[in-house]
């Protein structure tokens, strides 16, 4: 579904991305792991396409949705918007920005409020909800992009165990599915359980391939921490 070849990406004088290339098949369930500064969420904006590489290529299938759950510190909650009006905003590609909800398209909002556990809280404001459940809205909005690509930028930060599991589950189902998942991952024991293959990134690819044989102490040896 996706391969870049030889990808470098800079901010100013910081080098976030050096010379990566790596293939994600179809259908893959990938952790992206990696200290921090390592270049693991350019990564994902390179692949949806939100920045360009300053040097190399990569090819993904136009014809494949993507989708992508930025990192929760990254979002403004204070914009007054209602529940239903976030998960709404991942109808805008097929709809306008102005273009109105018809029945069945109102249906599926209320559905996937439903399916992360927030059927009561589509009136409510962003301010009223804790940050697990705005970490659920934005998985509803992702159900209702319906997606073949899925970019998880940290989903798991700032949120409780039992949404955290909630969420495992959803993730399992969209794979089920036939849907590619790719997310930014620190908690290591979550990718050896749930992730079957893992990048590890540290501006450069240290390895990539099935989780048991990447996450490995002579890997980590590898990553150079005066480099971050």
């Amino acid at each position: 579904m996706i391969e870049l070849s030889h990808i470098s990406y800079s901010y100013n004088e910081f080098k976030a991305l050096q010379d990566v290339s790596i293939s994600v098949l179809p259908q893959a369930l990938t952790a992206v792991i990696g200290p921090n500064g390592a270049g693991k969420s350019t990564l994902l904006k390179i692949i949806a396409n939100l920045i360009a590489p300053q040097k190399g290529e990569i090819n993904r299938s136009k014809k494949k949705k993507i989708a992508y759950l930025p990192q929760y510190s990254l979002l403004d909650r204070t914009f007054p918007l209602t529940a239903f009006d976030v998960v709404a905003m991942g109808l805008w590609k097929d709809i306008g920005i102005l273009g109105g909800l018809s029945k069945q398209k109102t249906e599926n909002v209320y559905s996937a409020l439903d399916a992360v556990g927030l059927n009561d809280f589509g009136s409510r404001s962003l301010t009223d909800l804790s940050g697990g459940q705005f970490q659920r809205l934005l998985f509803a909005r992702m159900i209702v992009q319906d997606a073949d690509l899925l970019l998880l930028d940290e989903p798991f930060a700032a949120v409780d165990e039992p949404t955290i599991q909630d969420l495992l589950k959803l993730i399992t189902k969209w794979h089920q599915q036939g849907k590619t998942i790719l997310a930014v991952m620190h908690n290591l024991k979550l990718v050896r359980d749930f992730f079957p293959t893992t990048i590890l990134l540290s501006k450069k690819v240290i390895a990539a391939g099935e989780t048991v044989s990447v996450i490995t102490p002579a890997n980590f040896a590898k990553i150079s921490f005066t480099e971050i």
